[in-house]
Order: C-alpha cells, then sequence, then structure tokens
C-alpha cells in the first residue's frame, strides 16, 4: 500500500500496472523529491508464502549503516513498520548494535521518533552525524488492527465514520513525506 499512500499524498496519477511507463513514474517522482527506497531485507527463506514479516527465516539483511556511511547527505529514515519481531525498526536496531551505536528516543508516540550518533570520519573531519528515525505504521493490512486501536484513529473516526485506516495512514505519512 506504500504507492497508493504516496499517490495520494502527491496526487502522483500513478499507472497500477507492470510497464515501463509505470515503473518510470515511480523513478521519476523518487529523484525528484530526493527519496531512495529499499527494504532492509536482503533476502530471506519462508515456508509459508504470505507477506509476514514473522514467517522469514535465514534472513539476510542490507548494510544500512554501510548506505548511510556511502550517502552523508541522508538524514531520515522511514521505517514502513516499527520494532516488532522481523520489521524494519527490529532489524535496523540489530545492525546499531553491531555497530556499537545507541537509539535515541525523540518522541515515543505512533510514529515513534528516534535519533543516533553515526561516526563520521575523513581525511578533514572526526565526529558524527545526527540520523533520525520514524517508524510510520506498516502499509500492510495486517497493521489495520494496530491502526484501529489508536486514540488518533479513532477520533477522527468519531468526526467521519467514512475515514479509514488509509486514510489514516495518508495522514501519518504526509507529515514525514512532504
Amino acid at each position: 500500500m506504500l504507492w497508493p499512500i504516496l499517490d495520494r499524498i502527491f496526487d502522483l496519477g500513478l499507472k497500477y500496472e507492470t510497464t515501463a511507463e509505470a515503473i518510470a513514474q515511480r523513478e521519476q517522482f523518487l529523484l525528484k523529491h530526493r527519496i531512495g527506497v529499499c527494504d532492509i531485507v536482503q533476502s530471506a527463506e519462508r515456508t509459508k508464502i504470505d507477506a509476514s514479516d514473522l514467517g522469514m527465516q535465514n534472513v539476510e539483511l542490507r548494510d544500512l549503516i554501510g548506505y548511510l556511511q556511502q550517502y552523508q547527505n541522508i538524514d531520515t529514515l522511514l521505517f514502513t513498520g516499527g520494532n516488532s519481531k522481523n520489521g524494519p525498526e527490529y532489524f535496523f536496531r540489530k545492525q546499531l548494535k553491531e555497530h556499537n551505536i545507541k537509539l535515541d528516543v525523540v518522541s515515543d508516540e505512533v510514529p515513534r521518533i528516534h535519533q543516533f550518533k553515526l561516526p563520521v570520519t575523513s581525511s578533514q573531519v572526526v565526529g558524527y552525524r545526527i540520523v533520525k528515525t520514524v517508524s510510520l505504521t506498516a502499509p500492510s493490512g495486517a497493521a489495520n488492527r494496530a491502526v484501529g486501536s489508536l486514540q488518533a484513529y479513532k477520533d477522527l473516526k468519531d468526526i467521519n465514520p467514512n475515514f479509514s485506516t488509509f486514510d489514516f495512514r495518508v495522514i501519518q505519512y504526509r507529515e514525514f513525506f512532504k
């Protein structure tokens, strides 16, 4: 559901088909807005074919710390999911731990916001830079129960009975993508 959410936020008029034109639409959008998208999981095995994070086994992760060191303009990571087992924040915390990097809480309310000090070393500078992480509610149908239990969602649903969990994600994502 990430692309329908972004489509609504940016009024992209995306095509939802497997064509070169549909791919080009997304690539142009990402380049224009300087957004990089990648799955923290490079590969995994599943015994049951579904999209559940919990079903992944023998997980190999992408080196996000390496990406952050290589691309020093990146100042924020948006996770589309949280710290539950095999979620993106969960895996990223594992990588931070391997590098002895501490994740500090900025806001513990959904969406949770953290930051960390990423060591920077070059011939001219030795120090660190601050990188922020935001754990957005997963855009999957499985996360609808979590959205439905949030007081902010309930309040908006009381005002507008037609308000949906999709609408809630659009509002939440808009703050961090715009």
